[in-house]
């Protein structure tokens, strides 16, 4: 029998801030891999996901919204975008269906330069009518030229993501699985971890949390049925750090057990978590402070 050929490709997945680009990754590789959160810029680093589908493995790399602001932390992030697009054989523009064009045409500039194709997907079709999307692809079609295909997607519409996948894989090249076909990421066990606790902060803290606190995980000892992690929150300033904790602490407990919750479901195992609170203070405006927490430009 004539052995198959295998495909292999880097897949960079882009939009603007909360395109829904990590609930769509997630989705497609069946576990809580990457940060999903309401509020904007959650995702700050590039995380691969690996789907295989059919002859083809298909490397996600998850990126930090295109976005434009002065701060140092917000240089790096739109820096991570660039390098995947960069670095990408094809590229995956998220587009809500809701959207003006106008940040389709910012990606378009951004990415002049760059020779990897791009696909739009034009996602959160379920929340419109039908006559909504066909309007959206008409106006998508002045473009034609700049984009390999176009394709309504919604992660609550059977049939999306084989549409999807398959699109994807037929513009990959001939190549040799670059990973194991068995693993979904090439993140270690620490950067998921600390990604979850990052979430549950968002999640639990939204309202409140200030934009420049992150999360270090300082040890992690992996056992059998148990992993212990030993994790800092850290931020800018006392006053923040006393938010984070809240009166009774009861703003770290409620992130803590939260943590915990998506940690578990993540490993299959019981989780003790030591969580605190340290100030590091002018961290997110000081280059030599984030490669230290691990942002190496």
């Amino acid at each position: 029998m004539k052995e198959e050929i295998q495909k292999a490709g880097f897949v960079a997945v882009v939009g603007r801030p909360n395109a829904g680009k990590s609930t769509m990754l997630n989705h497609l590789v069946g576990e809580k891999l990457a940060m999903v959160s309401k509020k904007a810029q959650a995702t700050r680093k590039r995380m691969n996901i690996i789907v295989m589908h059919e002859n083809a493995q298909i490397i996600f790399v998850d990126t930090p919204g295109i976005h434009e602001k002065e701060r140092l932390l917000n240089q790096f992030m739109l820096e991570e975008a660039i390098k995947a697009i960069g670095d990408a054989d094809l590229i995956l523009y998220l587009a809500p269906v809701t959207d003006s064009l106008k940040e389709y045409e910012k990606f378009l500039e951004l990415s002049g330069s760059k020779k990897a194709p791009h696909i739009v997907v034009l996602s959160k079709v379920d929340t419109v009518s039908n006559e909504v999307v066909l309007k959206k692809l008409q106006e998508y079609s002045k473009y034609a030229n700049n984009f390999e295909a176009i394709i309504p997607y919604s992660i609550k519409h059977r049939g999306s993501d084989k549409a999807l996948l398959d699109e994807v894989a037929k513009r990959l090249p001939e190549h040799p699985w670059f990973f194991d076909p068995e693993i979904m990421t090439t993140d270690n066990i620490r950067d998921i971890y600390k990604e979850l606790i990052r979430e549950a902060i968002f999640e639990k803290l939204s309202d409140e949390i200030p934009y420049e606190s992150d999360v270090v995980i300082n040890r992690v000892e992996e056992g059998e049925n148990l992993d212990r992690v030993y994790a800092e929150i850290i931020t800018e300033k006392e006053t923040q750090k006393r938010m984070i904790i809240g009166k009774g602490a009861e703003g770290i407990k409620r992130v803590g057990s939260y943590a915990r919750k998506l940690m578990q479901e993540f490993s299959g195992k019981k989780i003790y978590l030591d969580l605190h609170v340290t100030v590091r203070k002018g961290w997110s405006k000081n280059k030599k402070h984030m490669e230290e927490i691990g942002y190496i430009f």
